[in-house]
């Protein structure tokens, strides 16, 4: 089955843990692409360890350039305020038309927050989200899982090992390869002049050395 994926993230910066997901998503979910959102304003991060979105764009564009499949989208970055997910869902749903799969993907961590996101019922009724887990996490969702404001819009498929909604999307869980790498620890390991190489694209690497960031007492730069 074809479709876009929808990747977003503050990207702060951009790592290979986000690339593999990216692409094994893409893969079990055959993909056409997936599109990697960098956000203008998250609401769930600390402004004050962001780089500026231009540096963040770049460093994405840096990480995919010339990878099959991978596209960045600025649709966050083009929009002022606050970067919520439901809006870029609407926007794309009316770019691609109700015919075309959308597949919203998230981090199991980010899943289980998502009761405080704006409008997070009505991302259900705009496409399939697909939530991403590494070992040891747990490899199942449960009811419990879903958030309860939605809770009663699903119902389990044993068939498919999904949840399916009523608007006909679905919710599932994808186990993904466990690489232990965060923006957070690239970030210390730049402040603490320590390497990075191997944890980022080499690309993106080079884009942080040139440009200073991320050093000590200068992460929002």
């Amino acid at each position: 089955m074809s479709g876009v994926g929808i990747f977003g993230g503050s990207f702060n910066p951009v790592h290979l843990a986000h690339l593999r997901a990216a692409e094994e998503v893409r893969e079990v979910e055959a993909l056409d692409e997936v599109r990697f959102v960098p956000a203008a304003l998250p609401p769930h991060k600390e402004a004050a360890t962001l780089v500026t979105a231009a540096h963040r764009r770049r460093m994405v564009e840096l990480a995919i350039e010339g990878i099959p499949g991978f596209v960045l989208s600025t649709a966050e970055l083009d929009r002022p305020g606050p970067s919520y997910s439901v809006d870029t869902l609407r926007v794309l749903r009316t770019e691609l038309g109700e015919a075309t799969r959308i597949v919203f993907i998230i981090g199991r961590d980010a899943f289980a927050e998502f009761e405080s996101w704006k409008e997070h019922a009505a991302i259900f009724e705009l496409c399939d989200v697909v939530v991403m887990t590494r070992p040891p996490a747990p490899i199942t969702l449960t009811p419990n899982d879903i958030p309860l404001a939605a809770r009663d819009a699903f119902w389990y498929d044993s068939s498919s090992g999904a949840f399916r909604h009523r608007s006909g999307h679905v919710l599932k869980l994808q186990r993904i390869t466990a690489l232990d790498i965060s923006a957070a620890s690239i970030r210390a390991r730049v402040a603490a002049g320590r390497s990075i190489r191997f944890l980022v694209p080499s690309a993106v690497e080079q884009y942080i050395a040139a440009h200073g960031l991320y050093r000590q007492g200068d992460a929002s730069r």
